[in-house]
Protein backbone atom coordinates (compact mmCIF):
# COMPACT_ATOMS: atom_id res chain seq x y z
CA UNK A 1 0.00 0.00 0.00
CA UNK A 2 1.09 3.87 -1.02
CA UNK A 3 1.48 5.84 2.02
CA UNK A 4 0.69 9.32 0.87
CA UNK A 5 3.24 10.99 3.68
CA UNK A 6 5.71 9.51 2.08
CA UNK A 7 5.36 10.58 -1.21
CA UNK A 8 5.47 7.33 -2.99
CA UNK A 9 4.92 7.11 -6.90
CA UNK A 10 6.62 3.71 -7.55
CA UNK A 11 7.60 3.35 -11.19
CA UNK A 12 6.26 0.62 -13.32
CA UNK A 13 7.67 1.65 -16.95
CA UNK A 14 9.79 -1.02 -18.24
CA UNK A 15 11.94 1.00 -20.89
CA UNK A 16 11.95 3.74 -18.29
CA UNK A 17 14.08 1.82 -15.61
CA UNK A 18 16.50 0.10 -17.80
CA UNK A 19 17.20 3.61 -19.27
CA UNK A 20 17.34 5.17 -15.66
CA UNK A 21 20.15 2.15 -14.68
CA UNK A 22 22.24 2.46 -17.88
CA UNK A 23 22.37 6.24 -17.78
CA UNK A 24 24.60 5.49 -14.58
CA UNK A 25 27.27 4.05 -17.00
CA UNK A 26 29.83 0.80 -16.33
CA UNK A 27 28.96 0.38 -12.90
CA UNK A 28 30.71 -2.97 -12.61
CA UNK A 29 33.20 -2.23 -10.45
CA UNK A 30 31.16 0.52 -8.44
CA UNK A 31 29.37 1.36 -5.16
CA UNK A 32 26.49 2.34 -5.79
CA UNK A 33 23.79 3.47 -3.62
CA UNK A 34 20.33 3.96 -4.27
CA UNK A 35 17.75 6.22 -2.84
CA UNK A 36 14.22 5.46 -2.53
CA UNK A 37 13.87 1.88 -3.81
CA UNK A 38 10.48 1.41 -3.64
CA UNK A 39 9.29 -2.25 -4.54
CA UNK A 40 13.12 -2.55 -6.49
CA UNK A 41 12.10 -1.92 -10.32
CA UNK A 42 15.68 -0.58 -10.73
CA UNK A 43 17.29 -2.26 -8.09
CA UNK A 44 16.97 -5.42 -9.39
CA UNK A 45 18.85 -4.04 -12.63
CA UNK A 46 21.57 -2.67 -10.44
CA UNK A 47 21.77 -6.12 -8.59
CA UNK A 48 23.16 -7.65 -11.33
CA UNK A 49 25.51 -5.00 -12.48
CA UNK A 50 27.28 -3.57 -9.74
CA UNK A 51 29.93 -4.69 -7.56
CA UNK A 52 27.90 -3.31 -4.72
CA UNK A 53 24.57 -1.84 -3.92
CA UNK A 54 23.24 -0.04 -1.44
CA UNK A 55 19.70 0.57 -0.98
CA UNK A 56 18.40 3.54 1.21
CA UNK A 57 14.80 2.86 2.49
CA UNK A 58 12.82 4.43 4.75
CA UNK A 59 9.27 2.19 4.47
CA UNK A 60 10.13 -0.58 6.85
CA UNK A 61 7.35 -2.61 4.94
CA UNK A 62 9.61 -2.01 1.72
CA UNK A 63 12.52 -3.11 3.48
CA UNK A 64 11.61 -6.11 4.58
CA UNK A 65 9.90 -6.93 1.20
CA UNK A 66 13.50 -5.89 -0.53
CA UNK A 67 15.31 -8.25 1.67
CA UNK A 68 13.28 -10.92 1.26
CA UNK A 69 13.73 -10.39 -2.53
CA UNK A 70 17.58 -9.83 -2.80
CA UNK A 71 18.37 -12.41 0.00
CA UNK A 72 20.59 -14.16 -2.12
CA UNK A 73 22.34 -11.00 -3.48
CA UNK A 74 25.28 -10.45 -0.75
CA UNK A 75 26.11 -7.16 -3.20
CA UNK A 76 23.00 -5.99 -2.18
CA UNK A 77 22.50 -4.33 1.20
CA UNK A 78 18.97 -2.75 2.18
CA UNK A 79 19.37 0.29 4.68
CA UNK A 80 16.01 0.81 6.55
CA UNK A 81 16.56 4.68 7.52
CA UNK A 82 15.40 7.86 6.31
CA UNK A 83 18.04 9.56 3.52
CA UNK A 84 18.29 12.96 5.25
CA UNK A 85 20.06 11.33 7.93
CA UNK A 86 22.24 8.91 6.65
CA UNK A 87 26.11 9.39 6.30
CA UNK A 88 27.35 8.40 3.31
CA UNK A 89 30.78 8.36 4.53
CA UNK A 90 30.34 5.35 6.31
CA UNK A 91 28.83 3.37 3.28
CA UNK A 92 31.77 4.46 0.89
CA UNK A 93 34.89 2.55 1.00
CA UNK A 94 37.57 4.87 2.64
CA UNK A 95 39.44 6.20 -0.87
CA UNK A 96 37.03 5.10 -2.96
CA UNK A 97 33.59 7.05 -4.83
CA UNK A 98 30.06 5.72 -4.97
CA UNK A 99 27.57 6.75 -7.69
CA UNK A 100 23.75 7.58 -6.65
CA UNK A 101 20.67 6.52 -8.15
CA UNK A 102 16.93 7.11 -7.78
CA UNK A 103 13.40 8.56 -7.83
CA UNK A 104 14.19 11.53 -5.34
CA UNK A 105 10.36 12.53 -3.08
CA UNK A 106 8.86 15.78 -3.98
CA UNK A 107 8.72 16.93 -0.75
CA UNK A 108 12.29 16.29 -0.15
CA UNK A 109 13.67 16.79 -3.65
CA UNK A 110 16.12 19.95 -2.50
CA UNK A 111 17.49 19.01 0.84
CA UNK A 112 18.50 15.45 -0.49
CA UNK A 113 20.20 17.72 -3.69
CA UNK A 114 21.74 19.53 -0.59
CA UNK A 115 23.18 16.29 0.67
CA UNK A 116 24.45 15.17 -2.34
CA UNK A 117 26.45 18.08 -3.13
CA UNK A 118 28.27 17.79 0.60
CA UNK A 119 29.54 14.34 -0.26
CA UNK A 120 30.43 15.21 -3.76
CA UNK A 121 32.48 18.36 -2.29
CA UNK A 122 33.97 15.51 0.08
CA UNK A 123 35.05 13.30 -2.72
CA UNK A 124 32.54 10.44 -1.83
CA UNK A 125 30.01 10.71 -4.34
CA UNK A 126 31.17 10.56 -8.51
CA UNK A 127 28.04 10.89 -10.33
CA UNK A 128 24.02 10.38 -9.53
CA UNK A 129 21.30 9.41 -11.98
CA UNK A 130 18.00 11.43 -9.97
CA UNK A 131 14.57 11.52 -10.76
CA UNK A 132 12.14 14.73 -9.62
CA UNK A 133 9.55 17.17 -10.68
CA UNK A 134 9.96 18.75 -13.57
CA UNK A 135 9.95 21.99 -12.62
CA UNK A 136 12.33 21.43 -10.29
CA UNK A 137 14.87 19.94 -12.79
CA UNK A 138 14.31 22.43 -14.92
CA UNK A 139 15.71 25.15 -12.29
CA UNK A 140 18.69 22.97 -11.60
CA UNK A 141 19.69 23.38 -15.01
CA UNK A 142 18.43 27.01 -16.14
CA UNK A 143 20.89 29.84 -17.53
CA UNK A 144 21.32 32.89 -15.36
CA UNK A 145 18.36 35.16 -16.70
CA UNK A 146 15.52 32.84 -17.40
CA UNK A 147 12.36 32.86 -14.97
CA UNK A 148 13.59 29.36 -13.64
CA UNK A 149 17.18 30.35 -12.72
CA UNK A 150 17.49 31.08 -8.49
CA UNK A 151 19.49 29.98 -5.79
CA UNK A 152 19.23 26.11 -6.56
CA UNK A 153 20.33 26.53 -10.16
CA UNK A 154 23.71 28.55 -8.77
CA UNK A 155 24.38 26.20 -6.29
CA UNK A 156 23.62 22.98 -8.72
CA UNK A 157 25.76 24.23 -11.04
CA UNK A 158 29.20 25.24 -8.72
CA UNK A 159 28.74 21.49 -7.27
CA UNK A 160 28.17 19.80 -10.37
CA UNK A 161 27.70 18.87 -14.48
CA UNK A 162 23.66 18.37 -15.14
CA UNK A 163 22.30 16.77 -18.01
CA UNK A 164 18.89 16.61 -18.70
CA UNK A 165 18.23 13.20 -20.11
CA UNK A 166 14.10 12.85 -20.40
CA UNK A 167 10.47 13.27 -19.21
CA UNK A 168 8.32 10.75 -17.74
CA UNK A 169 4.35 10.98 -18.02
CA UNK A 170 2.27 10.45 -15.22
CA UNK A 171 1.36 7.07 -16.22
CA UNK A 172 4.83 5.81 -16.10
CA UNK A 173 4.37 5.62 -12.21
CA UNK A 174 1.81 3.97 -10.12
CA UNK A 175 0.00 5.77 -9.06
CA UNK A 176 0.38 8.12 -11.57
CA UNK A 177 1.70 11.56 -9.76
CA UNK A 178 -0.17 15.02 -10.82
CA UNK A 179 3.38 16.16 -12.50
CA UNK A 180 5.38 15.10 -15.23
CA UNK A 181 9.05 13.62 -14.39
CA UNK A 182 12.39 14.22 -15.48
CA UNK A 183 15.71 12.31 -14.94
CA UNK A 184 18.77 14.25 -14.49
CA UNK A 185 22.10 13.07 -14.46
CA UNK A 186 24.73 15.26 -12.03
CA UNK A 187 28.41 14.45 -12.95
CA UNK A 188 30.25 15.66 -8.92
CA UNK A 189 32.78 18.40 -10.36
CA UNK A 190 32.75 21.10 -7.96
CA UNK A 191 33.99 24.37 -8.55
CA UNK A 192 34.95 26.41 -5.52
CA UNK A 193 38.87 25.61 -5.85
CA UNK A 194 38.64 26.40 -9.20
CA UNK A 195 37.16 29.66 -8.39
CA UNK A 196 39.24 30.37 -5.33
CA UNK A 197 36.02 30.64 -2.86
CA UNK A 198 35.30 28.31 0.37
CA UNK A 199 32.97 26.27 -0.05
CA UNK A 200 30.89 26.85 3.49
CA UNK A 201 31.37 30.74 3.30
CA UNK A 202 30.16 31.12 -0.85
CA UNK A 203 27.22 29.14 -0.25
CA UNK A 204 26.27 31.07 2.78
CA UNK A 205 26.80 34.24 0.61
CA UNK A 206 24.94 32.98 -2.61
CA UNK A 207 21.90 32.69 -0.32
CA UNK A 208 21.96 36.07 0.99
CA UNK A 209 22.49 37.09 -2.95
CA UNK A 210 18.77 35.10 -3.80
CA UNK A 211 17.48 35.43 -0.01
CA UNK A 212 13.97 37.93 -1.99
CA UNK A 213 14.47 37.62 -5.59
CA UNK A 214 12.19 40.88 -6.54
CA UNK A 215 14.89 42.34 -4.68
CA UNK A 216 18.04 43.71 -6.41
CA UNK A 217 21.40 41.89 -5.43
CA UNK A 218 22.51 44.92 -3.88
CA UNK A 219 18.88 45.09 -1.32
CA UNK A 220 19.19 41.83 -0.56
CA UNK A 221 23.85 42.09 0.35
CA UNK A 222 22.59 45.07 2.61
CA UNK A 223 19.43 43.00 4.22
CA UNK A 224 22.40 40.41 5.04
CA UNK A 225 24.32 43.27 6.78
CA UNK A 226 26.92 44.74 4.33
CA UNK A 227 27.12 48.47 4.31
CA UNK A 228 25.84 50.51 1.45
CA UNK A 229 29.22 51.98 1.11
CA UNK A 230 31.62 48.75 1.35
CA UNK A 231 29.45 47.65 -1.28
CA UNK A 232 29.52 50.77 -3.61
CA UNK A 233 33.51 50.43 -2.83
CA UNK A 234 34.02 47.41 -4.20
CA UNK A 235 31.03 46.58 -6.74
CA UNK A 236 32.51 45.03 -9.98
CA UNK A 237 32.27 47.07 -13.19
CA UNK A 238 30.48 44.06 -14.80
CA UNK A 239 27.36 44.03 -12.49
CA UNK A 240 24.57 46.43 -13.48
CA UNK A 241 24.24 48.74 -9.70
CA UNK A 242 19.79 47.77 -9.99
CA UNK A 243 21.09 43.59 -11.37
CA UNK A 244 18.79 40.88 -9.46
CA UNK A 245 21.25 37.82 -8.55
CA UNK A 246 18.82 35.78 -10.91
CA UNK A 247 20.54 38.20 -13.86
CA UNK A 248 24.24 37.08 -13.23
CA UNK A 249 26.28 34.27 -13.81
CA UNK A 250 28.36 32.42 -11.08
CA UNK A 251 31.77 34.87 -12.39
CA UNK A 252 30.40 37.87 -11.28
CA UNK A 253 28.89 36.88 -7.99
CA UNK A 254 32.54 35.30 -6.89
CA UNK A 255 34.19 38.38 -8.08
CA UNK A 256 32.02 40.67 -5.57
CA UNK A 257 32.15 37.85 -2.98
CA UNK A 258 36.07 38.07 -3.27
CA UNK A 259 35.77 41.97 -2.79
CA UNK A 260 33.53 41.90 -0.47
CA UNK A 261 36.23 39.86 1.79
CA UNK A 262 37.89 42.31 4.16
CA UNK A 263 34.11 43.25 5.25
CA UNK A 264 32.46 40.12 5.60
CA UNK A 265 32.79 39.52 9.10
CA UNK A 266 30.98 42.39 9.71
CA UNK A 267 27.85 41.03 7.54
CA UNK A 268 28.09 38.02 9.55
Amino acid sequence: MRKPKLGQNFLVDDAARHSIAEALGDVSARTVIEIGPGHGAITSILAERCQRLIAIEIDPALAAELRFHFRASPQVEIVEADVLEVDFAALVPLGESADVIGNLPYYITSPILMRLFAAGARGLLARAVVMMQREVADRLSAAPGCREYGLLSATTQINARVETLFTLPPAAFSPPPDVFSSVLRLDFLPRFAELGVEAAEFDTFLRACFAQKRKTLANNLRAAGYMADELHAVWPAEIPPLARAESLALEPLVALYRALTPFRHSAE
